[in-house]
């Protein structure tokens, strides 16, 4: 039994020498001091020793196993501190790391040039709710009953009475019944229609809208005023067109065509905003003397915008997140 005890503490010795990682150390306690280990076996073959050798042996195992657990107990101290210590370890002499920052998104580039642009020529920026009442996006700008726009079709409605904006045009309303003109007014923000989804239209849009409110005001003062943004934005060499139209809520009205030149592909005109007169209706409606003032309005659609100018063939791509394309701009 003696020579068993000396030869388990020797082996114990050699390979606990030049232990430098937890993972080998872990391998030596449970080779040794575990559970099945061979010190928990030489206690095993120390109980079925007569009471006269117990004696004799029981004092030189337990000191065996005692010396084993206290040089494995210091060892797992002085590594767990060193590898506390890499852990936190800074090397202030290093280069520092580059970090990769975000960028704005080609839609928030595009929007953010357009308000520049308004703000340059005297537009002061309002934003309204999403989420509006049938009152404010139908009934008081002049959409009848019957409305094409008010069928489910087009529109998606929360309820009878509520629905996700399809214009930017109810924060108009709630200006003007909330400002005495002149109102000279920009109005971004996300619009919602119930359409199929294809290359040039999608549900979830970006609109800006425009709203200029004073006496005297002119269609020849609305077409000077998107004139000027069409060559800010697009250069003077731009390519435009003024067509008539019909919206509810101006008279007379206008569409406004841009050409468009997708790279590889034949170029054509392509309609990026609606325009007109703001109908006396609307102005009596959110109780603005149509006698003494007039306006004009307009709304333009920032995805369509941004296809224009950057030669984009589907609006698709800018929902999909796709950083090779996110990253193009």
């Amino acid at each position: 039994m003696l020579d068993k005890i000396e030869l388990a503490e020797k082996k114990f010795n050699i390979e606990f020498e030049g232990i430098s990682n937890l993972e080998k150390l872990e391998e030596v306690r449970i080779k040794y001091l575990g559970r099945k280990g061979i010190f928990t076996e030489l206690f095993e073959e120390f109980k079925q020793l007569s009471k006269d050798e117990k004696p004799k042996y029981g004092q030189v195992l337990n000191q065996a196993k005692t010396s084993a657990q206290n040089k494995y107990d210091t060892l797992k101290s002085e590594l767990d501190k060193s590898e506390s210590e890499k852990k936190v370890y800074i090397d202030l002499t290093l280069d520092g790391r580059n970090i990769e920052l975000g960028s704005k998104h080609i839609l928030t580039q595009t929007l953010d040039e357009i308000k520049q642009i308004f703000k340059g020529l005297g537009f002061s920026i309002y934003e309204g709710p999403e989420l509006e009442s049938d009152h404010n996006n139908f009934e008081m700008l002049n959409f009848p009953a019957d409305h094409p726009a008010r069928d489910m079709q087009d529109t998606f409605f929360i309820n009878d009475k509520f629905l996700l904006r399809t214009h930017t045009s109810p924060v108009q309303v709630r200006l003007m019944e909330n400002k005495k003109p002149p109102i000279r007014a920009l109005m971004p923000g996300k619009v919602y229609r119930n359409e199929a989804i294809s290359a040039k239209s999608y549900c979830l849009f970006h609109q800006v809208e425009g709203l200029f409110v004073d006496e005297d005001v002119t269609f020849a003062e609305l077409k000077g005023t998107l004139v000027a943004f069409l060559k800010q934005f697009f250069g003077d060499d731009v390519k435009y067109r003024f067509r008539p139209s019909f919206f509810p809520f101006t008279e007379p009205s206008a569409e406004v065509d841009v050409w468009w030149q997708p790279k590889g592909k034949e170029g054509r005109w392509l309609e990026i905003l609606g325009c007109g007169m703001v109908d006396p209706n609307v102005l009596e409606n959110v109780k603005i003397d149509n006698e003494k003032y007039v306006g004009y309005a307009f709304g333009m659609g920032v995805e369509r915008i941004a296809m224009l100018k950057y030669g984009v063939g589907d609006i698709r791509v800018f929902f999909d997140n796709d950083k090779r394309f996110l990253k193009q701009f």
